[in-house]
């Protein structure tokens, strides 16, 4: 594939001024094994809806809260310590097919048409405790969940997030997530239009559609594990004889019973 992009070119930099305030302000777990993970139930919803409301600039409905609490449609995991919840994640599998026309060029068209998706719709830690790798712990349990067996059809996972958002792009990025596209004014946040990324990763053998480098590379492989140019020529000439040779002999063969 193609090499990865990262919009915030300082990623490899050291840690941003942003990070440094959140670690300052962070309160250390002692264990990350100290925290328990569940999924979410109908009465974790005024908890969870506080939580969100503090986390995300999105006004959510009241039904998507009761929806994410109770259906099992979603992957909804929560992050528990001392009994409160300080982390959640939200997810579902969505058919390829079924994707908005801004996310549909994810996948190679030679996987996609039977191919489910998956999307995070959010994923955020409490402050007080960000930088104890509660988010990587819950995006980690929703990728084994994805990638057991008998989701094998699940080749992506993908998300939106606002551009402005440097902390979050970070997070993605260093777990592997790539810069898939640009969406202008997709999100509507108190009255005003904010743009957004989208960002993938691929999962059970899933690959984004391949641009020319990836054909060339593909073809240069080819050509090198046959032993050089020659032998790469002289296997598809050897090929292509044997197939002439047996369309000749089936076609006689079909004479003569005639």
């Amino acid at each position: 594939m193609a090499q990865s992009f990262s919009w915030y070119h300082h990623n490899h930099l050291g840690p941003t001024k942003t990070e440094d305030q959140l670690k300052a302000k962070s309160v250390p777990l002692c264990s990350v094994n100290d925290v328990q993970l569940r999924f979410l139930c109908p009465d974790d919803l005024e908890e969870v809806r506080t939580l969100c409301q503090d986390w995300f600039p999105i006004d959510y409905p009241l039904s998507w809260y009761e929806d994410i609490t109770s259906s099992t449609r979603f992957f909804a995991l929560a992050a528990v310590y001392n009994l409160t919840i300080i982390g959640l994640i939200v997810a579902e599998i969505k058919p390829y097919g079924k994707l908005n026309k801004e996310d549909r060029g994810i996948l190679s068209e030679s996987m996609g048409r039977d191919a489910d998706i998956g999307y995070i719709l959010s994923l955020g830690v409490h402050r007080k405790y960000r930088q104890n790798g509660i988010g990587s712990l819950l995006l980690d349990s929703l990728i084994n969940h994805l990638t057991t067996a008998e989701r094998h059809k699940v080749k992506a996972i993908f998300l939106h997030v606002l551009t402005t958002n440097q902390t979050a792009i970070l997070f993605y990025e260093r777990r592997g997530f790539v810069l898939h596209s640009f969406l202008p004014y997709y999100y509507s946040i108190r009255g005003k239009c904010k743009d957004g990324f989208t960002y993938v990763t691929y999962i059970n053998g899933g690959h984004s559609p391949w641009t020319l480098y990836d054909h060339l590379k593909y073809w240069c492989s080819l050509v090198v594990t046959a032993g050089g140019l020659c032998s790469w020529i002289s296997c598809r000439v050897r090929s292509a004889f044997r197939w002439v040779c047996y369309r000749t002999i089936s076609r006689f063969t079909f004479t003569q019973d005639n």
